[in-house]
């Protein structure tokens, strides 16, 4: 008796990551340079509850008022509850194993999350007394302070008035966001790659609307059906709507200005996107018809270039866009 041996299981490392800026209000600012000089800041809400918020917020939560009143707490304080992390990741607070904790500070009304370092979860309890480990070099960040530590102190006293003013505050920071994941496509994407790996594009057909998928999702969204049916499409498509790009990636070798559009193949039921090269980037226009080019040992079209036809009438994609 012989077997069919099973298909390979794709699999592949992805990253997703940018560099976030944001300018700061008064009060983050505020709260950041102090950070870098060993002070915590928080904020006193008004309407008679006078709670001390740390991390501070700008707007009140329960009434929506704004607040400004910043005060000085502690940098001591109580574990509330915690989380004990046994494999950090890269670019967490610490390498080695230790707790995610919400910890009031003495003064505070609310808790920060941060991390403790601690010699294993057994040495973690809620109620435990924690300190500030400030960092060697800071610069106006969460990250000045390194973590929480265990402390045998008593409670400091209430918040103190604290005018936030410093010299030369913190007004813009940069936060990395960064997502590691290992992808699995499953069996209609893997399809999909291994078409796109000898130059072809291929989608699904919906049994019960016809529709093709590209790329494939193994099942139609509208219907809720599976699909098994493979379509090839294109190879050239038309320019349903489109957006230029202004702004240069980092790590990604294009200059800008350069065109980003949203694609309709021959034969596709929804348009995919792929960047427009070959034309000025002023001339891309609804409607112009492309195809994909491929460079040497690229497992898919590296851009899309006009193919010299006349534009699509609108009716013909409008469905599309």
């Amino acid at each position: 008796m012989s077997s069919t041996p099973a298909p390979e299981v794709l699999r592949a490392p992805l990253v997703v990551e940018f560099p976030f800026t944001r300018s700061l209000g008064p009060v983050q600012s505020a709260f950041l340079t102090g950070l870098r000089e060993r002070t915590v800041l928080g904020v006193r809400t008004a309407g008679g509850r006078g709670r001390v918020l740390v991390p501070p917020v700008e707007y009140d939560p329960d009434t929506a008022d704004e607040i400004r009143d910043l005060v000085e707490v502690a940098a001591t304080g109580t574990v509330t509850t915690w989380a004990w992390n046994h494999e950090p990741r890269p670019g967490q607070p610490l390498a080695t194993p230790f707790a995610w904790a919400m910890v009031r500070l003495d003064g505070a009304d609310s808790a920060l999350l941060h991390a403790l370092d601690a010699p294993g979860p057994d040495a973690v309890r809620t109620g435990m007394r924690v300190r500030v480990r400030w960092a060697a070099e800071r610069t106006g960040a969460i990250t000045d302070i390194a973590c929480f530590e265990p402390y045998e102190g008593e409670p400091a006293g209430r918040a103190r008035e604290h005018s936030g003013a410093f010299e030369d505050p913190v007004t813009r920071i940069v936060a990395p966001a960064r997502l590691d994941y290992t992808y699995t496509p499953g069996r209609a994407q893997a399809r999909h790659l291994a078409a796109l790996a000898e130059q072809r594009t291929t989608g699904e057909r919906c049994p019960s609307c016809r529709k093709v998928y590209v790329p494939p999702r193994g099942a139609c969204p509208t219907c809720g059906v599976a699909t098994a049916e493979q379509v090839e499409v294109g190879p050239r498509g038309t320019v349903t709507t489109y957006c230029i790009v202004n702004i240069k990636a980092k790590n990604l070798d294009i200059e800008v200005p350069y065109v980003y559009a949203h694609i309709a193949l021959d034969g596709a039921g929804l348009a995919l996107h792929g960047r427009i090269a070959g034309i000025p980037y002023d001339q891309v226009r609804m409607g112009l018809r492309v195809e994909p080019v491929w460079t040497e040992g690229g497992r898919h079209p590296d851009h899309y270039r006009p193919t010299g036809e006349p534009d699509a009438d609108y009716d013909t994609y409008k469905e599309l866009l």
